[in-house]
C-alpha cells in the first residue's frame, strides 16, 4: 500500500485491490466539517455517492455493534450532515461503529461523549475496530447487501434463546408473588389457619 499523503484536507492514499483501485481518505478537518474533505476528493476521483463508503461512530448502536447501511439521514450526526451537503445527497454507503449513548449520570452533551476516550477495555475496542475492518473488506469484495446479510445475521439459535428467555420472564412475572408471612397453608402458632 502506498503511504498516506496530505491531500483533500486529509490523509489520502490509493491502493489496488482485485476489484480495482480504492482510495482511502482520513479527513483532518474537524469531524463536523468532514464533507470539506470528502466532497472535493469524491469530485476529483469522479466517485458517485454510492461509491463512497464512510466509516463513522454511531450513538444509536450499543458499544461494539457494527452495522452497514446504504443512505439515510444524519440522525443528529453533524459529520454526516456535512458529508451529505458536500456530496450532494445522502445515498452514500456507511459502516456504523456503535459507541452507545451516554449514561444518565454523564455530565456533558453528546459531543463531549463521542470525543472522550473509551471506558471499555482495550480488547473490546480492538474487537469493534476489527469487526469494522472486516465489514469494510466484505463491502469492497461483495457489495453492501452481501456484507449486511453476513454481518447482521444473528448467531444460530439466538432468536430461539431470546424467545425462551422472554417466555420464562413472562411466566415468572405472571406467577403470584409469595411474601413472608403469606398463606402457606400451615396453621399459625395460635392454631388458627392463616
Amino acid at each position: 500500500m502506498r503511504k498516506f499523503a496530505a491531500k483533500y484536507a486529509g490523509q489520502f492514499a490509493e491502493v489496488s485491490t482485485p476489484r480495482g483501485p480504492v482510495a482511502l481518505l482520513v479527513p483532518t478537518t474537524y469531524m463536523n466539517l468532514s464533507g470539506e474533505s470528502a466532497g472535493p476528493a469524491a469530485g476529483a476521483l469522479h466517485a458517485a455517492r454510492p461509491q463512497v463508503l464512510v466509516v463513522h461512530d454511531e450513538l444509536d448502536l450499543p458499544f461494539g455493534v457494527v452495522r452497514g447501511k446504504s443512505g439515510g439521514g444524519a440522525g443528529g450526526h453533524n459529520g454526516l450532515r456535512s458529508l451529505t451537503q458536500s456530496l450532494g445527497g445522502p445515498d452514500y454507503l456507511r459502516v456504523r461503529l456503535g459507541v452507545g449513548r451516554p449514561p444518565a449520570v454523564f455530565r456533558g452533551d453528546q459531543a463531549d461523549w463521542v470525543l472522550m476516550g473509551f471506558n471499555e477495555p482495550a480488547a473490546q475496542v480492538n474487537a469493534m475496530i476489527d469487526s469494522g475492518v472486516r465489514m469494510v473488506e466484505a463491502i469492497l469484495a461483495e457489495g453492501m447487501d452481501a456484507a449486511i446479510g453476513r454481518f447482521h445475521a444473528s448467531e444460530p439459535g439466538s432468536r430461539a434463546k431470546e424467545r425462551r428467555l422472554r417466555k420464562e420472564a413472562e411466566r415468572k412475572s405472571a406467577e403470584p408473588a409469595v411474601e413472608d408471612g403469606a398463606d402457606s397453608g400451615t396453621p399459625d402458632p395460635a392454631g388458627e389457619p392463616s
